[in-house]
């Protein structure tokens, strides 16, 4: 693993840094690892590790200071999913949706916005994206979920799928269309919706292949009443919101995705240096060596490509969406290859639940559809190299 070693180290964190992250990957080892198999197999939501996530004051490190945060670098906040992710999936994806539904918060709110809901998170609450219903995916301006403006109130109505801590949130930011406007992407909107308000209600769980211990729900708005307060930005200013807000939480599943490649690397190289067959270790075979020179360089590379796209965010980049896009495709296309290629390195034991692997290779498909299918991001990075007709 010493490439990998040379790869973090020149990531020159400081020693604030590095004294946290230490500490991280031990409350990792110590409680998330142990009981991640058990969530997977029980489907229970890991409370346990919510807790310890709020225990570090893991959400206040991309919470503005004012707001009761204690802001770290992008590269940092995408170390820490990393590490989740490599322990326990769920519980990687549990804390990056915190991220993913409140950073538009942080970059597009107001004042009292801020004042107001930000400290929440930073002391631990769970926050929601809502954006895909049952007949609009990738293509967010077919959605039919509608805000009504009703005074100083807005009405919800609408019916959200797919949604990662539907259930368990505190804070959803939700995207509908707002009444009146007849442009489709122009009436796009968001709104922050607070638990408790009459007319919520989950309407399932979904009992997934993998990710088996964070919640996916499907929502419904019922005619919800906030206060108009809770608008972010605008009437119209939803698109705006998604995209920059895609084009931030995309690197963070790659990093996700990389969490969980890098536990299927680890796990089929000590296996292979374990296991014999015709008297030789497995690692001996050629064949077995070029398959992880293959595998090895291509997390090398995507590694580097994300501490690249890490830079420019933190750099302060205005356009960086195309980068997103490699990173996010590159990582879960690597995630789903590197589990596959470890389930069948170890045979059929990699096919039995004795051996993280398997779940492993359940975990890391989704990553190649949320935040986008990885046929939109081909589109998405293809296009970018069309040149305008005159």
């Amino acid at each position: 693993m010493k490439i990998f070693d040379q790869l973090d180290a020149r990531r020159n964190w400081n020693e604030d840094e590095r004294i946290a992250l230490d500490g991280i990957k031990l409350m990792i080892a110590d409680i998330m690892a142990p009981a991640a198999a058990e969530h997977d197999r029980e489907g229970s939501f890991p409370k346990e590790n919510v807790k310890a996530i709020n225990q570090m004051g893991l959400n206040a490190i991309f919470v503005p200071e004012a707001y009761g945060g204690t802001p770290m670098s992008y590269r940092f906040y995408i170390a820490v999913v990393k590490a989740i992710a490599e322990a326990c999936a769920s519980t990687g994806i549990i804390y990056a949706t915190n991220f993913h539904a409140m950073k538009p918060l942080i970059d597009f709110s107001t004042e009292e916005q801020k004042e107001r809901l930000l400290p929440r998170i930073a002391a631990g609450s769970l926050a929601a994206l809502a954006i895909t219903e049952p007949a609009a995916g990738s293509d967010a301006t077919a959605m039919t979920t509608r805000f009504r403006e009703d005074g100083k109130t807005i009405i919800i109505e609408g019916t959200k799928t797919f949604i990662t801590n539907g259930d368990v949130a505190d804070l959803i930011l939700v995207f509908g269309k707002w009444q009146g406007i007849d442009d489709p992407k122009k009436a796009i909107s968001a709104v922050i919706f607070e638990k408790g308000t009459p007319g919520f209600e989950v309407l399932r769980l979904e009992d997934k292949m993998g990710h088996r211990g964070s919640s996916t729900a499907a929502i419904a708005f019922n005619g919800c009443r906030i206060p108009r307060k809770n608008l972010l930005g605008e009437p119209g200013d939803g698109l705006k919101i998604l995209l920059a807000s895609l084009n931030k939480s995309r690197p963070s599943i790659a990093a996700h995705a990389l969490g969980i490649a890098m536990a299927a690397f680890k796990d089929m190289t000590g296996y292979m240096n374990e296991r014999k067959a015709g008297g030789k270790r497995i690692v001996d075979f050629q064949g077995n060596q070029f398959l992880l020179a293959d595998l090895a360089s291509e997390l090398a590379l995507t590694e580097h490509w994300l501490d690249y796209v890490c830079g420019l965010i933190d750099d302060g980049a205005a356009d960086f969406g195309i980068e997103a896009s490699i990173a996010k495709m590159r990582a879960s296309d690597l995630a789903m290859r590197m589990t596959t290629e470890a389930v069948q390195m170890f045979g059929g034991y990699g096919y039995c639940k004795d051996f993280r692997v398997e779940r492993l290779m359940r975990d890391a498909k989704i990553t190649q559809i949320w935040e986008g299918t990885n046929q939109v991001h081909r589109q998405l990075i293809g296009r970018a190299f069309a040149e305008k007709t005159k």
